[in-house]
């Protein structure tokens, strides 16, 4: 059985990492997908952190050992007993079983702070919303479902900042794709998001330059170097977007079986709402995510081009360079023993020596 495409998403908190994995579970299907939050790894429950004065942000504070070990498990098709934070109350609950899927998502702070963890995803993305946005977003999320103040939010981001800067944000210079999402108008009222992407070489990205337009006519497009720059406007009209889908799925002949409309669909408290910029993100994602899946169906490691080797094989490598030395040492001692006579003299000692 081919492994799972294993999806990292990462960002600060209420970044909209659920927002936008929400959408791709809908379409590859929940039985088809395993759900993993790096927020369970926490090594302190929220009343041994303020005692502490240290925030779930910093990797102390987080067993990442136990996440690179689990990520590597997943990876290679075998199940973990998953350790559970609840939220809610900040305590821990009991751990649960969790069996890998054709498509494992890994979602939280800290999913690429180290290679080992970096090495076992097949595509990687950052979530890097402007900060008064994201501050928008966290005081609603967390005033809303979570029973805190807005000063208590407020104050938390706060003190949390050194610890964003030092751990979460350069996590960005990891991913293969960064999402930032802005408000058309300049306000964070908006509910036209502009969404402003960085893909970087290593995935085969789709060639988008054909749809390049001004406002809701097209999206801009800008190479610079090895990182390829879009902005999808939040205006786009949903004939154009409709084109652009249309051309993405056109490169998925393959995995025609996977479109739906629900793509780009997001909730503003009871309100169903869907975002033509949203839809196209997703889609993105959902490209690479096939197009690793057809990779390993094949035979293949990875889509990735030019990618260093998986985890796997880089430990299976490392395991047949020591056999390789200890055989070499062998057949060295062996040989060495072989070219002495019985007086002990190497063989081509004797021959030269004197009669």
């Amino acid at each position: 059985m081919p492994r799972p495409i294993i999806l990292g998403v990462v960002g600060d908190s209420a970044a909209g990492k659920t927002t936008i994995t929400r959408g791709l579970v809908r379409i590859l299907g929940d039985e088809k997908v395993t759900h993993v939050c790096t927020d369970d790894y926490h090594r302190y429950d929220r009343r041994q952190r303020a005692e502490l004065d240290i925030t779930p942000l910093d990797p102390e504070c987080n067993y990442m050992d136990i996440m690179a070990q689990h990520l590597r498990h997943l990876r290679q098709g075998d199940a973990i007993l998953k350790p559970v934070y609840n939220h809610g109350d900040g305590t821990f609950g009991p751990p649960v079983y969790v069996a890998p899927h054709d498509f494992t998502v890994i979602e939280g702070l800290l999913g690429y702070h180290t290679r080992a963890m970096r090495d076992c995803y097949d595509v990687r993305v950052y979530l890097a919303p402007p900060e008064t946005l994201r501050r928008k977003w966290k005081v609603s999320r967390d005033t809303s479902r979570r029973g805190y103040t807005t000063d208590k939010v407020l104050s938390e981001l706060d003190r949390r900042e050194p610890d964003s800067a030092a751990y979460i944000r350069p996590q960005q210079q990891e991913a293969d794709i960064v999402i930032s999402f802005t408000p058309a108008d300049s306000s964070t009222d908006s509910e036209m998001l502009d969404a402003e992407l960085v893909l970087r070489e290593g995935l085969p990205h789709p060639d988008l330059s054909p749809f390049e337009g001004n406002g809701s006519q097209g999206i801009q497009v800008d190479d610079r170097d090895s990182e390829c720059h879009v902005c999808i406007p939040g205006d786009l009209s949903p004939e154009r977007g409709a084109e652009i889908e249309e051309a993405i799925w056109e490169r998925l002949h393959f995995a025609t079986h996977l479109r739906s409309q629900r793509l780009g669909e997001y909730t503003v408290g009871n309100d169903l709402h869907r975002s033509e910029s949203l839809a196209l993100v997703q889609l993105l994602i959902l490209y690479q995510l096939v197009l690793a899946k057809a990779a390993i169906a094949l035979g293949g490691e990875s889509a990735r081009t030019g990618e260093r080797q998986s985890p796997e094989d880089s430990q299976q490598r490392h395991e047949q360079e020591q056999q390789q030395k200890e055989q070499h040492a062998r057949e060295e001692g062996s040989q060495g023993h072989n070219q002495e006579d019985s007086e002990g003299t190497p063989k081509e000692a004797k021959e030269e020596a004197p009669a």
